[in-house]
């Protein structure tokens, strides 16, 4: 599981460089972050779709909806009192007014991206431990997430610190603690009873939901409700449409 875990992980890194180098090639066209939305409505589509019926079925749907609101209010806490943790999502913020580059050093956003890849990576280690289907639904919300994170990031870092160089090592950097996310969480779940995954993996869900609902609000901040509204609502119905695929 482990070996499968780290490819899997290091795929998903190396997606989310690719992205990355875009974002700096682009030298800053924000317009690029515009699928955020569509990636929100995905991931709040698995957590509702996929993630919150499983953990339902063990715990039954209010200990389950507990779980999924104590994900979203930790995510919320930290957000609100230690770092943006989807910085990815203020890649539209007009710093045209800032004295400094993203207002001044790359300290907070490189320790907040390295935040955010922490928990992507820890909730992927974490569905190992479910079902196939939650696996598999679980790798297509982070994946497709990954994409304008990766964009905005390169983006982002390029202006904070100014050399493209230092822009890529720095999201190569932040990205790699998702590997050390998803190996800590196979390497811990030994030590967790069944119950205890399925709590853990319910407020996995719960982060999925304030991402997923961080990348929908930024766009409706930048461009209005209407415009954010169809690409979250198609992400959304994308995930629970897969439910209906065979196999998957």
């Amino acid at each position: 599981m482990t070996s499968g875990l780290t490819g899997t992980l290091l795929i998903l890194l190396a997606l989310t460089l690719a992205a990355a180098w875009l974002g700096i090639a682009l030298g800053g066209r924000a317009s690029f972050t515009r699928v955020l939305p569509f990636s929100g409505g995905v991931l709040i589509g698995v957590a509702a779709f996929w993630v919150f019926p499983e953990i339902a079925a063990q715990y039954g749907w209010v200990g389950a909806l507990c779980g999924i609101v104590a994900g979203f209010s930790l995510l919320w806490l930290v957000n609100q009192y230690l770092y943006p943790v989807c910085p990815a999502c203020s890649a539209d913020h007009d710093h045209a007014s800032c004295s400094q580059p993203l207002h001044g050093f790359s300290a907070p956003l490189f320790a907040a991206a390295g935040l955010h890849s922490f928990f992507d990576g820890w909730s992927l280690g974490l569905a190992q431990q479910s079902s196939q289907e939650v696996r598999l639904a679980f790798l297509a919300g982070i994946a497709i997430h990954k994409i304008p994170e990766g964009i905005a990031l390169g983006v982002l870092f390029l202006a904070a610190t100014g050399s493209v160089w230092k822009a890529w090592a720095s999201c190569a950097a932040v990205q790699s603690v998702m590997v050390i996310g998803g190996l800590l969480a196979i390497f811990a779940s030994p030590h967790f009873g069944p119950n205890w995954i399925s709590g853990l993996l319910s407020i996995a869900a719960g982060v999925f939901v304030y991402l997923g609902y961080h990348a929908i609000e930024s766009e409706c901040q930048a461009r209005g409700v209407r415009t954010a509204f169809w690409p979250a609502l198609t992400g959304a119905v994308g995930a629970a449409a897969l439910r209906l695929v065979p196999g998957f």
